[in-house]
């Protein structure tokens, strides 16, 4: 897989573009190596800063790992959320308190995009590599979704020790990704805001 036509995403752009969206509900179905493979060289496809690519990438499968670190990212997220006096709403409202809830939604793969400080755009770099891999997923079939609230924990150095992420890098984007239960709607987006046009 060395370029981008071998790739194995038939859909045009428009139709990844508009029907991308957050898969949340996903079937135990693991995902296999070769379709993994294919979202990361989706990824290293993006845009990056002076050429630097500065990204890497950490797949977890391992169901216990998973739930380890789920555990260990809601009482994080809860208080800085509580620190930036920032209310959740909606899916996240209350959800992070219940013992029972898996932030990785029971997913069976979690991809880590890293960043290593090289450039001044690293993390652009990595959500730029993160966009590439959510399209590619849904242009595959799969679904995905940024899980934000796992940023803090992983980050954490024995979590890091134990993904085997040198300290070098950082986790920017965490993606969980899977086949899911149902084909779903994107959400409606607003029209462009435009604050200017001269």
């Amino acid at each position: 897989m060395s370029v981008v036509s071998d790739l194995p995403f038939p859909m045009p752009l428009a139709a990844a573009l508009g029907g991308r969206h957050s898969v949340r509900n996903f079937k135990p179905n693991m995902l296999n190596r070769q379709q993994i493979l294919s979202l990361l060289f989706a990824a290293v496809r993006a845009p990056a800063a002076i050429d630097q690519e500065p990204w890497a990438f950490v797949v977890v499968q391992d169901k216990a790992l998973l739930k380890r670190i789920s555990d260990r990212a809601k009482p994080l997220f809860l208080d800085e959320a509580q620190r930036q006096h920032v209310e959740r709403t909606g899916h996240g409202a209350n959800i992070l308190a219940d013992p029972d809830f898996n932030i990785f939604y029971n997913a069976g793969t979690l991809i880590l995009l890293c960043g290593l400080a090289v450039a001044p755009y690293v993390a652009a770099d990595c959500w730029l590599a993160a966009e590439n891999v959510l399209l590619a997923a849904h242009a595959a079939g799969l679904g995905a979704c940024v899980i934000g609230s796992a940023v803090a924990a992983l980050n954490q150095e024995e979590v890091k020790r134990e993904l085997d992420i040198p300290p070098s890098y950082t986790v920017v984007v965490p993606i969980i990704a899977g086949v899911p239960v149902s084909a779903g709607e994107p959400s409606p987006r607003r029209e462009p805001r435009i604050l200017h046009w001269k």
